[in-house]
């Protein structure tokens, strides 16, 4: 059963290289496997339905709804201006102001594309006209959107937390101290840059602009408040917390900033459940390849194999880091997860790893995997907005990908960047 499991991934592989969608493929090498093993075939479908039989996966939906709101209803422009007002007057400033609304965002959205097409169109306009380099605008917009997915909410956390048997909780909490040293590490970048290019530092706008600014920002600013306070204190598990997120950024839109339009709202719900869509056809068929996978051992074959060759959870962590990292610059990321974590995950229990540290690595691994040519989804969305060519947004990056490695590697070596919090809230339960 095992060597017709390898023929079949085989297969498989080679239908990916053909061109074949990543959600098909794996549908199919799911059907070939269970006819030829002589499983009833009606095994597929259930397995298919089971995986999309859980409650946290319905947060998934609601976040993409949520984000789909808040950059209809102008709630990116208030988050950019109080940014801007708080820091736009420092050397570099609307670098800064862009990293801070990346941070201010990634309370709400939960996805990097949502942030690099959401408030990042913005960042990057208000960049150029203020004389910024195209390419320099682009790339600290891409580079800060990285931010989203790990300061939670997050969606890619969401999938890896039902994919993987862990908590989506421990997993939000996980994300908050590595997302503010992904910002700080990013400030310091664009400190260092801004003294290159010769910048000047601004002029203070007084308290009372801030304040201003604040004020038309506010209950923007309440929506990462009412999330993550909502689940810290344990009044709403995740799923709960994106369906109130998504009633109060449709109440923001349309009672207090009055700048949504509720004929776009169709439109909006047709975008959510076709992006749901193709989110949930991916969790479901790579689901019923894991039981394939299981039911041939073929990671309980692996996993000694590489715990005994490597049999440091040290050095397994460097592997796994360089490994997603070469992945993410030729994989979707969702698709590496839902490939990649029925493989690894088993590995890393063995050594010892905590399935949050080790989710959070992962998570972040290929979130860099977006702002990485070839297949950077998030650059070629910067690229687009800035005007420039994907060759020049891939030189421009590069600078601001060394902060964030940095963060990786901090992640990766010292545990409770990610495991103190989680224990500290969840602990105290």
């Amino acid at each position: 059963m095992t060597t017709l499991m390898l023929e079949i991934l085989v297969v498989w592989f080679v239908a990916l290289m053909l061109g074949v969608p990543l959600f098909a493929s794996m549908g199919l090498a799911s059907v070939a496997f269970v006819t030829l093993s002589g499983f009833p075939i009606d095994t597929v479908p259930q397995k298919l339905a089971q995986s999309v039989n859980s409650f946290p996966l319905l947060a998934a939906p609601l976040f993409i709804l949520m984000g789909q709101i808040m950059n209809s209803g102008g709630i990116t422009d208030r988050i950019f201006a109080f940014a801007t007002a708080c820091v736009g007057w420092v050397r570099g400033g609307l670098c800064h102001a862009n990293i801070l609304a990346s941070v201010i965002f990634a309370g709400m959205s939960g996805s990097a594309v949502a942030d690099a097409g959401g408030v990042g169109a913005l960042e990057i306009r208000a960049m150029k006209q203020e004389g910024y380099p195209a390419d320099m605008a682009a790339a600290i917009t891409a580079a800060s959107a990285t931010i989203g997915p790990i300061i939670p909410p997050s969606l890619p956390m969401v999938i890896y937390g039902v994919s993987a048997d862990v908590s989506i909780g421990g997993l939000f909490l996980a994300g908050v101290i590595p997302g503010l040293l992904m910002a700080g590490a990013l400030s310091g970048m664009a400190t260092v840059m801004a003294r290159r290019m010769g910048m000047e530092r601004g002029e203070f706008p007084g308290l009372r602009e801030i304040w201003t600014a604040y004020r038309r920002a506010h209950w923007a600013l309440m929506t990462p408040v009412i999330l993550f306070g909502g689940m810290m204190t344990g009044i709403m598990t995740p799923t709960e917390a994106a369906a109130v997120a998504s009633v109060y950024a449709l109440f923001l839109g349309l009672v207090i900033y009055r700048e949504f339009d509720i004929r776009n709202l169709p439109g909006i719900i047709v975008d959510t459940v076709e992006t749901s869509g193709m989110v949930l056809a991916l969790v479901m068929t790579a689901a019923a390849l894991a039981w394939c996978l299981s039911i041939s051992r073929i990671p309980q074959i692996i996993t000694p194999l590489i715990v005994d060759s490597i049999g440091s959870a040290l050095l397994f962590m460097l592997v796994v880091n360089v490994l997603l990292l070469i992945v993410g610059c030729f994989m979707e990321a969702l698709a590496a997860m839902l490939i990649l974590i029925p493989i690894l995950t088993p590995i890393a229990a063995q050594l010892g790893i905590d399935p949050i540290q080790f989710g959070l690595v992962f998570v972040l691994n290929l979130m860099l995997g977006t702002i990485t040519p070839p297949v950077g989804v998030v650059l070629f969305i910067t690229s687009k907005i800035a005007g420039i060519s994907f060759e020049a947004m891939s030189r421009a990056i590069v600078p601001w990908l060394i902060p964030l490695l940095a963060v990786l590697l901090a992640v990766s070596l010292w545990p409770p960047l990610t495991t103190w919090l989680p224990g500290l809230v969840l602990g105290a339960r």
